[in-house]
């Protein structure tokens, strides 16, 4: 775990999943396994990120409840300062993380938490950097002459796809083909 908690990639799901609802650790352990599998969220990582969110004071904790048989749980909820940490998480994510990141697809995950207008701008803005990254690379769409230059030709492909999506998703925007919520 980053020694900064907030910049671990949960952080970025844990306050989305605080902001639909209040849960526990369990819940939220839980619920990230189902969601997203491939980050491997253990309770006791979400245990120690709420602490350190609960710190900075972007979560509340709730007195402990039990319910039924069950040992008493601490239920977590978003701050306003949680929630604007959320938003802004989201739009880095869409606009500062390097192409096929973790935390752009969590960013994109949490894509209609933001105006329509405003996702557009960011993944414009995302366009355009990786337009100009993959300039460039070298090699240019050339890239896959030799054994020793693959991986320039990997990349050019990666940056591609990614550019790609990202049009693609924009025109879906733009033409409400996406139910945006108001």
């Amino acid at each position: 775990m980053p020694l900064d908690a907030s910049r671990n990639s949960l952080v970025l799901p844990i306050l989305g999943f605080l902001g639909e609802r209040p849960a526990h650790a369990y819940d939220l352990a839980t619920r990230l396994q189902e969601r997203y599998a491939q980050l491997r969220a253990t309770r006791s990582t979400v245990t120690t990120l709420l602490k350190s969110l609960h710190r900075a004071g972007l979560v509340k904790a709730r007195e402990p409840g039990q319910v039924g048989n069950r040992p008493p749980r601490t239920v977590f909820e978003l701050t306003e300062p949680g929630f604007a940490c959320f938003r802004e998480k989201v739009e880095s994510g869409l606009r500062d993380t390097p192409v096929a990141s973790v935390d752009f697809a969590l960013a994109v995950a949490y894509l209609g938490s933001l105006p329509a207008d405003r996702a557009v701008a960011l993944l414009s803005e995302r366009a355009e950097r990786l337009a100009g990254e993959q300039a460039a690379l070298p090699g240019g769409s050339s890239a896959m002459t030799g054994l020793d230059t693959l991986e320039h030709g990997y990349w050019h492909g990666l940056v591609g796809a990614e550019r790609a999506w990202i049009a693609d998703l924009l025109t879906r925007i733009r033409s409400a083909d996406l139910a945006w919520a108001a």
